[in-house]
């Protein structure tokens, strides 16, 4: 059952099931930014700060003024989490299974801190690099058993009466026979309007005036990988969480904003060493957004942490049995595009993969890599790991997987609450936390949702 019509009538049930909220606690902030950097672990951040350092910027990341700590991430059903359960945990503050959307193990839909925030009357905001239909925005935004259900999603994210809506995705609003992926045929950028929503779907015209509430879509699937990015095409991370914070700050009850550094995690997926951090230098430019923010408003919470480790990341590996003491930044800074944007700039140049890569990168390709790009464009090998494991060998850069890892990741937190956030806790700790600094009585709200959804 989708709960798509529920959300309205919460305010209202309040009122008559149980409190809205609780009392804030003492140290409350007025608003609270919480970012997530999908995918990307303790060494990811090792990664852009050592390259960093090698280019000769000293001050290192923005990120690392805020650490406070790091949680372990594991789900109910395996010890490996992915975005979706994780997600759930921040959002909810409840552990579920892989792909439960804002759900509990029973299936049963659970309340988030942004249907918390506008149940008490607060902006809201969602931003993120990947389809704002994906795992860990929907966690905030929606209730359903499976996160592959993106047109439910869709629905349901524009009834919440978000404010702010930023990232990719259009192909989920739009009906397929404009292009789009709806099989319902519906037409949601048209609703979205009827809705009172600005619609924008071009860099243009998020340079342009804009107002709350405002649907940013700037690409038909993901957004790119900013190794990739056009910036005449899309806006970066950090340009949307500014315009986001910009369009929200001045609401009398505060704010909430998720920010989700999305292709972070693509990119460690596909042991995309060069994308995997340009995207995380993305994140920390966005971050250093909400720090300029916060420190001037001095009323803002803003925390950071991470979903799950992606692609068990080492600086350091061995090459032909023998461990070297070493990683080579300078390899990784010749690469001029993601894996896919280097065999694209391939075909287009009707060139073979290791000419291209000798041409930009200055990697000679030795015959058996040679011989396994011939095997990976014939379709008998993987083409996407032929390339990270040739560029990652110069680079001395490791990967175990092409998926998550059970790695704790970092907990990071700066303004009004930060030292709760201080220790090493289960992920569910950051939506709980936040629940109770802003006093708001998720399981109240729960209970009046599964009763609302119960009497239709």
């Amino acid at each position: 059952m989708l709960f798509r019509n529920v959300f309205f009538s919460l305010i209202v049930l309040m009122g008559t099931v149980g409190p809205a909220s609780a009392q804030p606690a003492p140290e409350a902030p007025r608003n609270v930014i919480l970012f997530i950097a999908d995918g990307c672990g303790p060494a990811s951040f090792t990664f852009a700060r050592d390259y960093l350092r090698w280019k000769g910027v000293e001050d290192g990341l923005a990120i690392d003024a805020m650490q406070v700590g790091s949680i372990h991430t594991f789900s109910t059903n395996s010890r490996v989490t992915d975005s979706a359960a994780a997600a759930t945990a921040f959002a909810c503050g409840v552990k579920t299974y892989n792909g439960a959307i804002a759900m509990d193990t029973l299936r049963q839909p659970v309340a988030t801190v942004l249907e918390a925030a506008e149940a008490r009357g607060m902006a809201t905001g969602l931003v993120a690099t990947s389809t704002i239909t994906h795992a860990t925005p929907a966690s905030f935004s929606a209730h359903v058993p499976n996160r592959g259900m993106t047109g439910a999603i869709a629905v349901q994210q524009l009834e919440q009466g978000i404010e702010v809506l930023f990232g990719g995705g259009r192909a989920d609003f739009m009906p397929r026979k404009r292009g789009g992926k709806r099989v319902d045929e519906r037409d949601l950028f048209e609703e979205a309007r009827a809705k009172g929503y600005q619609v924008i779907l071009s860099r243009d015209e998020f340079t342009g005036d804009l107002r709350a509430p405002v649907l940013g879509l700037f690409s038909y699937d993901q957004m790119d990988f900013d190794i990739d990015r056009d910036p005449a095409q899309q806006p970066s991370l950090a340009e949307m969480t500014a315009k986001a914070i910009d369009l929200l700050k001045d609401d009398a009850d505060g704010f909430f904003l998720m920010v989700e550094g999305s292709r972070i995690d693509h990119a460690a997926h596909a042991n995309d060493a060069a994308a995997h951090l340009h995207d995380i230098l993305a994140f920390d430019a966005a971050i250093a957004e909400a720090l300029a923010f916060a420190r001037e408003d001095g009323e803002t919470l803003v925390i950071s942490t991470s979903d799950h480790e992606t692609g068990g990341l080492t600086l350091g590996r061995n090459i032909d049995g023998q461990p070297q003491y070493t990683w080579k930044p300078e390899v990784i800074d010749k690469i001029p595009a993601s894996h896919g944007g280097l065999l694209t700039i391939a075909r287009d140049e009707r060139a073979m993969p290791c000419d291209l890569l000798k041409q930009v990168a200055e990697i000679e390709c030795t015959e058996a890599e040679v011989a396994e790009f011939a095997k990976a464009i014939a379709g008998e090998a993987n083409i996407n790991f032929t390339t990270a494991e040739v560029i990652s060998r110069r680079a001395l850069v490791g990967w175990t997987s092409g998926g998550h890892t059970a790695v704790d990741v970092n907990l990071y937190a700066f303004g009004p609450g930060r030292d709760r956030f201080v220790g090493h806790h289960d992920n569910t700790a950051v939506g709980l936390l936040i629940a109770e600094l802003m006093g708001f009585d998720l399981p109240a709200m729960t209970e009046a949702m599964r009763q609302a959804a119960g009497s239709r």
